[in-house]
């Protein structure tokens, strides 16, 4: 029913876990959803919470190939490592039931993405997916399969004309513009840290799409160390004019919370305040020309307990059409669980005390600033072929 909102979650979405010294967590997961449940955010009026299945391989050939979901079968069940298809290296390690494990994450997402497109819901999320790296015949940047790609291409069998793709993790959505590169039907928008400083040290400007796909393809590679006003101010002068001119009926968008200043795997510095207001802009851009159709996927977030909670907490909230006041206080019984778990005290409130604040690119263009021209570089690359003027909101 239109107006409800799915959230995807079972705690057999913890079975992807690569190890204990390797950054992807699964424990991020848990701390956020005890995190949404002790704030209420999981009793909501119209909140249905639902678990996920693994999908055939039938499934995950729309995306994989036949010989790399064979290899994973063989690095799930027997150790088998292939490190030519990225399976048994140090950013993908095999692990006992990995092909379980990842295929539960896609079968999230494509339930997620089918829920919405079908009118049972109006929004979704699945903080488990979100894994970008993932390429058709190999594992990549500790993903092993492709839900994002898995759910789209699923909404373009079931009728979706056009579907737009907004990736917010500080890496490169790489996997999912893969997939799609010469689909005009799939806008693919990533903004993160430039690949010069940062893996997989790909997604320049000038990557925009092929043949009748051009401009479909829209990469914002930012400068290291970029800020909230920064990152703010890129956001807005490319990702709500691409998409409005591209009129996607349905919006997907991977809000890996990777870009913030204490995690350890990037270079940006960007609050759980923008990441906040950023997602609050997909959503409303969803309702604005997308009827309201969105799916919110997770991704990258490697601070475990200060920052991914939050974010993704911030994220479901949204999504319930109730966005919390970051300074809203955090609830006692999550310290509490984190200092008895962890032995460690958490942020106390919602907000990292900083109010997200930028200057509109409407406020003029600045050539001797680095941000300025990386956002001119990518207006200049996809706005003339998606009509837009480069020069001009």
């Amino acid at each position: 029913m239109a107006g409800h909102v799915r959230v995807v979650w079972s705690p057999a979405l913890l079975g992807y876990d690569f190890g204990a010294i390797h950054p992807m967590a699964p424990e991020r997961l848990a701390l956020t959803m005890r995190l949404a449940a002790d704030l209420g955010l999981l009793d909501r009026p119209g909140v249905e919470v639902v678990g996920a299945e693994p999908v055939d391989d039938a499934t995950l050939a729309t995306v994989h190939t036949p010989d790399y979901i064979r290899a994973v079968h063989a690095a799930s069940d027997g150790g088998v490592i292939d490190p030519a298809r990225g399976l048994g290296t140090e950013d993908d390690p095999v692990f006992t039931g990995m092909h379980e494990a990842a295929a539960r994450i896609v079968g999230g997402s494509l339930g997620a993405a089918r829920a919405v497109w079908s009118g049972e819901v109006e929004h979704a999320v699945n903080i488990a997916g979100g894994m970008h790296h993932a390429m058709p015949g190999a594992a990549s940047g500790f993903c092993v399969y492709n839900d994002a790609a898995v759910a789209i291409r699923a909404l373009l069998a079931d009728g979706a004309e056009r579907v737009a793709y907004v990736d917010l993790d500080a890496h490169h959505g790489d996997g999912v513009q893969a997939v799609f590169y010469d689909d005009p039907r799939v806008l693919t928008v990533s903004v993160h840290e430039s690949g010069i400083t940062l893996f997989p040290g790909t997604g320049p400007a000038g990557d925009a799409g092929l043949g009748e796909a051009a401009g479909s393809v829209v990469n914002l590679p930012l400068p290291a160390r970029t800020s909230d006003a920064g990152w703010l101010r890129a956001i807005d002068a490319v990702v709500p004019a691409v998409v409005r001119e591209f009129r996607p009926e349905i919006v997907v968008s991977q809000h890996g919370c990777d870009a913030h200043g204490t995690d350890p795997l990037s270079n940006l510095d960007i609050s759980v305040d923008a990441q906040r207001l950023a997602a609050s802009w997909v959503h409303d851009l969803a309702h604005e020309v997308a009827g309201g159709r969105w799916v919110a996927l997770g991704g990258g977030g490697y601070a475990v307990v200060e920052v991914v909670p939050r974010a993704w907490a911030h994220v479901i909230a949204i999504a319930t059409h109730g966005p919390l006041d970051p300074s809203t206080p955090v609830p006692s019984s999550w310290l509490d669980h984190v200092q008895e778990r962890w032995g460690r005290s958490a942020p106390p409130f919602m907000t990292d005390g900083v109010p997200a604040s930028f200057r509109p690119w409407s406020s003029g263009y600045d050539p001797a600033d680095p941000l300025d021209r990386a956002v001119r570089a990518t207006r200049q690359a996809a706005f003339p072929a998606l009509g837009l003027n480069v020069d001009h909101d």
